[in-house]
């Protein structure tokens, strides 16, 4: 078996560590999506006074969880695949087509979408930019700057994703296997 660095595979699990972490405080903005829904269903329904922010916040809490999860999904291994071929081939042949893919496809992509959202995000802060969906007119930045922060973050998953391909390819051990997720 090939040497592969223990600094790597040190690297990976404080990645993984890292992405657990922002998985888990994502994962409780599902409190205040809730306690709006609910609050909205409550006013509306039971005493005919539906609010003026609550379709503004629940829209944009649900696409900050959305968002912000994609890293959380790269790393538990939930993003969609074709594992019709994936399953029959061998963990180093996964590991080249990971690597490769990575590398070739993943990396220049988000990099490109990180510099594209970041700037709208930005132009949105500096014109100080404000929805039209509702008579609220919430400002938009904050929203606008998730999806750089979405990109930053799925940018650091994926060297942790790249070094476990790397790994595989070179070893033909999986450094580490992900569940399959069935919908």
């Amino acid at each position: 078996m090939q040497q592969f660095s223990p600094q790597l595979v040190f690297i990976t699990k404080k990645i993984d560590w890292f992405t657990d972490l922002t998985g888990t405080w994502v994962a409780w903005l599902n409190v205040p999506l809730m306690a709006i829904v609910s609050y909205e269903v409550f006013a509306r329904y039971l005493f005919n006074t539906p609010t003026t922010w609550s379709f503004d916040l629940t829209y944009m809490l649900y696409g900050t969880i959305f968002m912000l999860g994609s890293a959380y999904a790269l790393h538990k291994g939930a993003h969609i695949r074709t594992d019709f071929f994936f399953e029959r081939w061998s963990i180093r042949t996964r590991g080249v087509i990971d690597s490769v893919a990575y590398i070739v496809f993943f990396f220049p992509s988000i990099f490109v979408f990180l510099l594209v959202s970041g700037a709208e995000g930005w132009y949105a802060f500096e014109i100080n930019e404000t929805s039209e969906q509702t008579p609220w007119r919430p400002v938009l930045w904050p929203f606008k700057m998730v999806v750089p922060l979405t990109c930053l973050l799925l940018l650091i998953q994926g060297v942790s994703e790249t070094i476990k391909c790397v790994f595989a390819a070179r070893t033909g051990i999986e450094l580490e296997h992900k569940e399959k997720v069935e919908i």
